[in-house]
């Protein structure tokens, strides 16, 4: 069974970090790009920080610029996402999402994932 399971959300006050982790099964993580999207109550999903298959290229929100990473350890299979500095206007369900290639839309384009997580809930409050 192809999965992804995120973790590592929680309830964390303005300033602080988080890292949220995006484990795959029954697939190799490695080969596709991959993608962090949000979406937050009565808003759409915004992809956060998205990379290509071999790292090679990032897209990001402008909101996250300079405060989010994206990394990859691929002998687990796993992707993270390192979250900085954090705001409230960060809150929201955060999902990972997989993209095989070929796809030409650009990276951070939820159309383009057809892998996608469960979510995890993040809440930046003091």
């Amino acid at each position: 069974q192809l999965q992804l399971v995120e973790s590592g959300g929680g309830l964390v006050q303005p300033g602080g970090s988080l890292r949220l982790s995006c484990a795959a099964s029954g697939f190799t993580l490695e080969n596709y790009a991959i993608g962090w999207f949000r979406q937050a109550p009565g808003r759409e999903r915004e992809g956060v920080l998205c990379i290509s298959r071999r790292g090679g290229s990032t897209n990001f929100a402008d909101s996250v610029k300079g405060r989010f990473t994206i990394s990859r350890d691929n002998s687990k299979n796993t992707v993270y996402l390192q979250m900085n500095s954090l705001k409230p206007e960060d809150t929201g369900t955060y999902y990972c999402a997989a993209r095989p290639p070929g796809i030409l839309s650009s990276l951070c384009v939820s159309s383009g994932y057809n892998y996608w997580g469960q979510g995890t809930q993040v809440t930046v409050s003091s």
